[in-house]
């Protein structure tokens, strides 16, 4: 695989490099800086950004095909709303991509495969949801090693870029206790069926844990809309 790109290479770009202007207005999306319906206005966006314009097209386009921003004929990009909705059709589209992987990667795993699971899964365990960023981290690592070596690059890289956009949302909100022990518990259960090579029993775990995953995203997305003053 020397001659693609690797879901790692991606990770540690990601880390390495400044914030982009595409990841800048991601982030103001997400986390309601720019308003939904919100128009935006490339020269607007040039200067809040201190950029020029280029940048700011290419970020459009980019968010227009994540599904963040909309564009009209005559009427210029909007701002979509982040809701339920928006986490719902995300989630409906990993519980097809993410037991494909899965499953071909219980076909190829060796035994330093599991070792190195078992090695992601320890560092997990042993932060326990201490750091919300490095937990983020550790555990983007651990679904990296089961995806990363699959041959169908277009549905891993778009696992990676559905990743992304989950993790950024979920930072806004806080991971239940009932929430971390279904991680660890998933995980290990997880591991347990690729070590036993039973590839329908792996890709069932990565469906209830990625539909988890959602569901509980949706559920804080709900408790703070409730506590959000009147």
């Amino acid at each position: 695989m020397s001659d693609v790109t690797t879901l790692a290479g991606l990770a540690e770009s990601s880390l390495d490099a400044p914030a982009s202007i595409y990841e800048m207005i991601r982030e103001d999306i997400i986390s309601g800086r720019l308003e939904p319906s919100a128009r935006l206005k490339v020269a607007d966006l040039a200067e809040r950004y201190g950029t020029s314009t280029n940048p700011v097209r290419e970020a459009l386009q980019q968010l227009r095909g994540e599904g963040f921003v909309s564009m009209e004929p005559n009427r210029g990009a909007r701002v979509v709303a982040i809701d339920e909705d928006f986490v719902r059709d995300i989630i409906e589209i990993e519980m097809l991509i993410e037991p494909a992987l899965t499953k071909w990667f219980v076909s190829i795993a060796t035994d330093a495969d599991i070792v190195t699971l078992e090695e992601a899964q320890a560092d997990i365990e042993a932060l326990n949801f201490a750091d919300a960023a490095q937990h983020g981290r550790l555990d983007t690592r651990f679904h990296q090693i089961i995806y990363d070596r699959h041959y169908n690059r277009h549905a891993a890289e778009l696992w990676w870029k559905h990743r992304e956009i989950l993790r950024a949302i979920a930072r806004r909100y806080p991971t239940s206790l009932t929430r971390r022990a279904s991680v660890i518990a998933e995980h290990r259960a997880l591991i347990e069926r690729i070590r036993a090579q039973d590839a329908d029993g792996a890709a069932a775990v990565v469906a209830r844990h990625v539909e988890g995953s959602g569901r509980h995203i949706i559920e804080q997305m709900r408790a703070a809309k409730y506590l959000r003053p009147a």
